[in-house]
């Protein structure tokens, strides 16, 4: 799969590589960041999914993870969260549409024809970094903010072959159970809710489909979503009945935004590490 290289810059020691590919899975070209630290030979890596409006360039630059990843050894890399461009279906609202993706594949018109983030994540992504950069696929993890900690979450349940380790910052614990979910859902997948299920990390854990024995959640106590929207507690309670370790930091006075993120990125980068 070609790569094509956008952009480069050095950073912490290692380099941070701008990145487009022709994307199968969504039938675009896609774009992603890539940082890799200084090393000899492949690395472990982690994949950031990031949340609603976003693209590769929010975390990239405004995550400040980069000397954590350089010490710790370990290469970044993070996709846009949708297909872009003419042709592509989208909504006026922030959370449908381009830049809002969810990581699932779209089976309703006119969805169907390009968001296939689920697939793209665990087939195109993940062949197109490792086939242009030195990344080692058998130490992979994955973590994500909110759209994105729901993907983090979801795609390493579902496909927990692919991950060792998963991580979360703010996740749409349950998007069954709020609105951003509902909506993106019912665009997405249709109304059967039984279909929706399989993308609900609480539900999930609770029909005691985790095959990861630990996961790492960090939350704001300020975040204007939390109550109506990402409700960790759902989480929670299903990993307790279901055995699986988890770790909710509940962060007071921190919000939804980046400077929640980057005051704690470096405590999920080292997690990971310890781990791939």
């Amino acid at each position: 799969m070609s790569v094509e290289i956008l952009q480069q810059h050095r950073v912490h020691g290692g380099t941070l590589s701008y990145c487009r590919h022709a994307s199968a899975a969504t039938g675009t070209p896609m774009r992603f960041s890539v940082f890799l630290p200084q090393a000899d030979g492949p690395v472990p890596y982690l994949i950031w999914l990031s949340g609603l409006t976003c693209t590769e360039d929010n975390f990239t630059t405004k995550a400040g993870a980069y000397a954590a990843a350089a010490r710790a050894g370990v290469a970044i890399v993070a996709p846009d969260t949708s297909p872009r461009g003419e042709g592509v279906a989208d909504d006026p609202a922030y959370d449908l549409g381009q830049g809002a993706g969810f990581y699932v594949d779209a089976v309703q018109a006119p969805w169907a024809a390009h968001f296939q983030m689920e697939s793209y994540v665990v087939r195109d992504l993940i062949a197109a970094g490792e086939g242009a950069f030195p990344l080692e696929g058998a130490r992979r993890g994955v973590f994500g903010h909110s759209m994105g900690g729901h993907g983090a979450l979801t795609l390493t349940l579902r496909h927990p072959e692919l991950f060792k380790s998963v991580s979360a910052f703010a996740p749409i614990c349950s998007p069954t159970r709020c609105a951003w979910g509902q909506k993106a859902f019912t665009a997405y997948l249709g109304p059967d809710e039984a279909a929706w299920r399989e993308h609900d990390a609480a539900l999930l854990v609770e029909a005691g489909r985790a095959r990861v024995s630990e996961i790492l959640v960090d939350q704001g106590t300020a975040d204007n979503f939390l109550a109506d929207q990402l409700k960790p507690e759902l989480l929670k309670v299903a990993c307790e009945a279901a055995g699986v370790a988890l770790t909710l930091r509940m962060q007071e006075g921190y919000d939804h935004s980046y400077f929640f993120m980057t005051s704690f990125v470096a405590d999920h980068v080292a997690w990971h590490a310890e781990r791939l």
